[in-house]
């Protein structure tokens, strides 16, 4: 009887996982008939990304949600981590006509294998730089703009994400670019968009790209044996008060300069949590108004929420002048002003980067779920913007009719923008390091979803 009675408790386990699955399907606004199908064809086990896959796959492929899928069960199911992606890219290529890009390079590779980054991480160009740049290819004439779409993730993902989130947005080549070109902090990122390339520029003044030109103060008490000339990325968490003090305690038993292996040591939580030094043998995290600054947000942009929540928001926000570069273009584009959606919106980077390179936004649309980041944003907006402001605090309400109906009332959208928190992907966070499967990261599903519905759309019109 005990093993009948394991295999009843696994049975209602798969039961449970199923429907978790199915709810988080409808949640992103599938049917829920076409999600059971999904799980049909590829199994309990499959995760959520390999199930939107299979969705918009046999979408694309014309066949109908309620057809037999026994011949393509292969193709989904059977190897799916590496069979799985190579026909969806097939069948993605047919849907965008992006067979006239040639050779797929890095996305001809498997779901396991990741994406090639480049070194130096320069993206396509640099303001006022000779380093060497990447070139795009050319787009799919169904990915070109308006509207534009600009989407950011972590650089570091876990292996596949970026030839997901790429396969979704037309195949198009993530632009990865280290924020330390254009600040005082290293902030590895990944843009997928189909801005122009040409005529960008940088928004001025250029902000201070070492740690001494930032926080001149901190010269003074910079031992010589901490090569730091840059902060690494700016973190959600900072280090204890309790950490600090060990390390004045360390250093206040020597004479002189410690040996190397505690100068090692301090080293690397230096490095990790970004301390700087502010005394005789003493160091300290960044502070939040440190932070905006180093992110390019006015200062006080966060204050008023807790201490806690502000590094939240900012660890999570947008490096300001990295993306003001990219959206420089359409200062040109846009004289009389832009209609934005902004897909999880947070503090708000993405429209101070607008306001700071003088595009007008006339109705930005922001999609928040986090009350005390739309606390901040409204604060900034009502401060500095005359346009006009709509929130929606829960992107699973932003369906497609609530869509079609924004479109419909305001004209259209000239830039959809967003980007997902770094809690999932980030590599500092091992325990949760879930990928696309992750609470938050799983937030660009609803990103393409959106984005789809928008493109629709706009291209009947």
């Amino acid at each position: 009887m005990l093993p009948m009675h394991f295999c009843f408790q696994d049975f209602l386990q798969e039961l449970s996982e199923k429907d978790r699955k199915i709810e988080s399907l409808v949640n992103m606004g599938f049917p829920e008939d076409e999600a059971n199908l999904a799980i049909s064809r590829c199994g309990h086990d499959a995760p959520i990304s390999v199930l939107v896959d299979s969705i918009y796959a046999s979408e694309t492929a014309g066949t109908g949600y309620n057809d037999n899928f026994s011949d393509r069960e292969d193709s989904f199911c059977l190897g799916r981590k590496k069979r799985r992606f190579m026909e969806g890219n097939i069948k993605k290529r047919k849907r965008f006509g992006s067979e006239a890009q040639g050779s797929r390079g890095p996305f001809d590779a498997t779901c396991d294998e990741p994406m090639p980054l480049p070194n130096p991480m320069v993206g396509f160009s640099l303001p006022n730089e000779r380093l060497r740049s990447i070139d795009r290819r050319r787009l799919p004439s169904q990915a070109i703009g308006p509207p534009y779409f600009y989407y950011e993730n972590v650089a570091l993902a876990p292996k596949g994400v970026w030839a997901t989130i790429s396969r979704f947005l037309f195949d198009i080549l993530p632009e990865f670019v280290d924020s330390k070109y254009f600040c005082a902090a290293a902030r590895k990122r990944g843009y997928i968009h189909n801005l122009p390339l040409e005529n960008r520029w940088p928004l001025l003044p250029l902000p201070p790209k070492t740690i001494f030109e930032a926080f001149p103060r901190t010269r003074m008490w910079w031992p010589s044996w901490d090569p730091r000339r840059q902060l690494n990325c700016l973190q959600t968490c900072t280090a204890s008060a309790k950490l600090v003090e060990r390390i004045r305690q360390a250093l206040d038993s020597y004479q002189g300069p410690p040996p190397e292996r505690v100068q090692k040591s301090i080293m690397d939580e230096c490095r990790k949590w970004n301390l700087v030094w502010v005394g005789r043998n003493k160091v300290a995290p960044l502070e939040p108004h440190e932070m905006e600054f180093l992110l390019g947000f006015p200062m006080d942009h966060t204050r008023g929420i807790s201490r806690t929540e502000r590094y939240k928001a900012l660890g999570n926000s947008f490096q300001v002048d990295t993306v003001a570069y990219h959206l420089s273009v359409l200062k040109d584009m846009f004289p009389q002003g832009m209609n934005v959606l902004s897909l999880f919106s947070g503090i708000g980077g993405a429209e101070v980067a607008l306001h700071r390179l003088g595009i007008p936004m006339k109705t930005v649309v922001s999609v928040e779920k986090s009350e005390k980041n739309r606390t901040v944003f409204q604060s900034w907006w009502n401060q500095t913007q005359r346009g006009r402001l709509i929130e929606i605090n829960d992107v699973q309400t932003l369906t497609t009719d609530k869509i079609n109906s924004l479109i419909s009332s305001l004209g259209g959208f000239d830039l959809v923008i967003g980007g997902s928190p770094c809690n999932n992907l980030a590599g500092s966070n091992r325990h949760h390091r879930d990928g696309l499967e992750g609470e938050h990261s799983a937030l660009f599903f609803h990103y393409f979803r959106i984005l789809d519905v928008v493109r629709s759309t706009m291209g009947r019109m």
